[in-house]
C-alpha cells in the first residue's frame, strides 16, 4: 500500500459509537483511522492486558477532540493539533469526540484489537 483513505481503510472494530479501521501498509506497520465519542474509556476492554494497559506503540496525530492518556506514571491530555507517541503502557479516555490517524506495528496492534474484541464478547 502507497497510500489510502478513511473510506478505503476496513473497519475492525465497531460498537458504541466507536469505530476502528485497520489497513496494513507495509514494513510491519499498520494505519488506523480510530473515531471515539465523548466518554469512551478504552480502560476496561484492555482488562487482562499486561498491567491492565495497550502494549502497542502507537505514532499518531489528533484531528479532532481531547484524549486523556492514562499510563503506569499518570495522566497526559492530549488536543487536536497535536501529532504523539504514545509508547507501551497506555490506556485512553475520549474527553470529547475524538478522530485520529496513527501508525502502528501490525502484528502488536492486530493483539490488542484481538483482546479488545474478545472483551467486548
Amino acid at each position: 500500500m502507497t497510500a489510502t483513505t478513511r473510506e478505503d481503510t476496513p473497519v475492525v472494530l465497531e460498537g458504541g459509537g466507536v469505530e476502528v479501521r485497520i489497513k496494513e501498509a507495509g514494513g510491519d506497520m499498520s494505519v488506523a483511522f480510530l473515531h471515539l465519542p465523548e466518554g469512551t474509556d478504552m480502560g476496561p476492554a484492555l482488562k487482562g492486558m499486561p498491567g491492565d494497559l495497550c502494549q502497542c506503540p502507537h505514532w499518531g496525530f489528533l484531528f479532532k477532540g481531547r484524549i486523556r492518556m492514562r499510563t503506569a506514571a499518570g495522566e497526559e491530555t492530549y488536543e487536536a493539533g497535536q501529532a504523539y507517541y504514545w509508547g507501551p503502557g497506555h490506556a485512553p479516555e475520549a474527553l470529547e469526540d475524538t478522530d485520529v490517524v496513527e501508525f502502528s506495528p501490525t502484528a502488536e496492534f492486530t493483539e490488542v484489537i484481538d483482546h479488545v474484541k474478545a472483551q467486548m464478547g
